[in-house]
């Protein structure tokens, strides 16, 4: 099967061809965080999704170039700065920090370039300049300048808009606005009084860039007038993405981007997220509940990128439950294989079946079913003794392979305390007397500590529950 993506713009199911002649590099532009409080897992969910993308993209050899932009500028930051007196620059910093903390906690690998808006400033004014030369943006009354639609035949094609259902000549000044206003929209707006002194000087005079803008003068400085991949949260469906192709391709003339995708919403517990149900989470609530960036990666990525997520406390007491299974057979098969050489014939079915999976339009559930049945059948092979050193090697090689697209690592194995040790000795040293109802307390003793004695033909061998 040839990879295959759900494709927004064409609502259906197409092979993947880069525009790279040789069919190699793969640009792709992500919608990154706006920096003005921590991301919550709505958010992560998302950035988890582009991360697998990307890896999954590279694993299949392609030349992958990401470019996650910041949004440091933007009405929710302007109201920040406004409420609470802290700078902007300063606010910016210290959420982007935490922003990449909480990335680095899930795994998910930086972007090749990550730009922030307030630094394209000047490419900002440039690609306006061009709208305005082409008239198809103009300043009204207002001093601000907007993008006129009805100059832009394509509007809606993103969003599948009726025409008839336009309002062209009615504006919009905010970042974001209803999804039904399809409107002329805010390419820089004047300053006004409650901007402080957030502005730059431009040919309109002082003011700032609206979000649209940014997001099409900084992925088409790093990656083309037209590239590959766009993606982000359906959320940004319309306006964001719908507004970034009209001005971009009302500047150029060319194909903004060829792949669109999306991913769907995540809901908690059955509901949408909200403060006032109390069921609004960021990772840092999460990891503060006990649960690792490992387990949380694993809950945000199990679910088909299109479907629904619904997050719950019990899903990731899952995640930690499958984890757990991974690591178990890893452990055992690190044992087994020691230091030899992987078998020659590898584990062609595996990797067949994960990669089919995958090509499907990213479908990482059944990705998962691959290996969990594969976990099934290797553990059956241990048990029987059928197994070798060389192919708990090459299973370990394979594991690997996938995990450059899973990201989640290989188990970290937890030496047990010298007082574990000593209660793990006297169980032995009590069964070894035949004084079993000794070695039973001692064996609960263990397990009340967090630790369980598995007994092995090479051993008894300590481990942590």
């Amino acid at each position: 099967m040839s990879l295959r993506f759900f494709n927004t713009l064409t609502r259906n199911l197409d092979e993947f061809r880069p525009l790279d002649p040789a069919g190699k590099r793969v640009g792709i532009y992500t919608c990154g965080p706006t920096v003005y409080n921590f991301a919550h897992i709505g958010n992560f969910r998302a950035f988890v999704f582009e991360d697998l993308l990307r890896r999954y993209l590279a694993y299949r050899g392609y030349d992958v170039l990401h470019v996650m932009n910041i949004t440091d500028v933007e009405d929710k930051i302007i109201r920040t700065v406004r409420e609470t007196g802290e700078p902007m620059k300063q606010l910016t910093e210290r959420f982007t920090a935490a922003f990449e903390e909480d990335c680095r906690a899930l795994n998910i690998l930086p972007p090749h370039q990550c730009p922030r808006a307030t630094g394209h400033i000047a490419e900002i004014i440039t690609l306006i300049r061009a709208l305005v030369a082409k008239g198809v943006a103009y300043q009204a009354p207002d001093q601000s300048v907007y993008f006129s639609i009805a100059k832009f035949a394509r509007y809606g094609q993103l969003k599948k808009i009726d025409a008839g259902s336009m309002r062209p000549g009615e504006r919009v000044k905010l970042d974001e606005y209803e999804k039904e206003s399809a409107s002329d929209f805010a390419l820089w707006k004047a300053h006004d009084d409650a901007d402080g002194d957030i502005a730059w000087d431009s040919p309109w005079g002082r003011g700032r860039p609206g979000w649209h803008i940014e997001c099409s003068a900084m992925s088409m400085k790093y990656l083309g007038e037209s590239f590959d991949m766009h993606c982000g949260g359906e959320d940004l469906v319309f306006p964001h993405h719908e507004d970034e192709i009209a001005q971009s391709e009302a500047a150029t003339g060319k194909p903004f981007v060829r792949y669109w995708l999306h991913c769907a919403h995540l809901m908690v517990n059955g509901q949408k997220m909200s403060k006032k149900l109390g069921n609004f989470y960021t990772l840092r609530d999460l990891i503060a509940k006990g649960f690792t960036g490992r387990e949380l990666r694993y809950a945000l990525l199990g679910e088909h990128y299109r479907r629904p997520l619904n997050f719950t406390l019990e899903g990731v007491e899952a995640a930690r439950a499958s984890l757990a299974r991974i690591d178990e057979l890893l452990v055992k098969l690190q044992e087994l294989a020691g230091d030899a050489a992987p078998s020659p014939a590898g584990m062609p079915a595996l990797l067949a079946g994960f990669e089919a999976a995958l090509d499907d339009d990213l479908n990482v559930s059944g990705a998962l079913g691959v290996v969990f049945d594969f976990i099934r059948d290797t553990n059956k092979a241990l048990a029987s003794g059928v197994l070798k050193a060389a192919d708990a090697a090459a299973v370990l090689q394979a594991w690997r392979r996938l995990d450059t697209v899973l990201g989640l690592g290989m188990p970290q194995r937890a030496d047990a305390p010298a007082d574990i040790v000593a209660l793990a000795g006297q169980r032995q040293a009590a069964r070894k007397a035949k004084d079993f109802k000794r070695a039973d307390q001692l064996r609960d003793e263990l397990k009340a500590r967090g630790w369980v004695i598995e007994d092995t033909p090479k051993g008894p061998k300590l481990k942590r529950i």
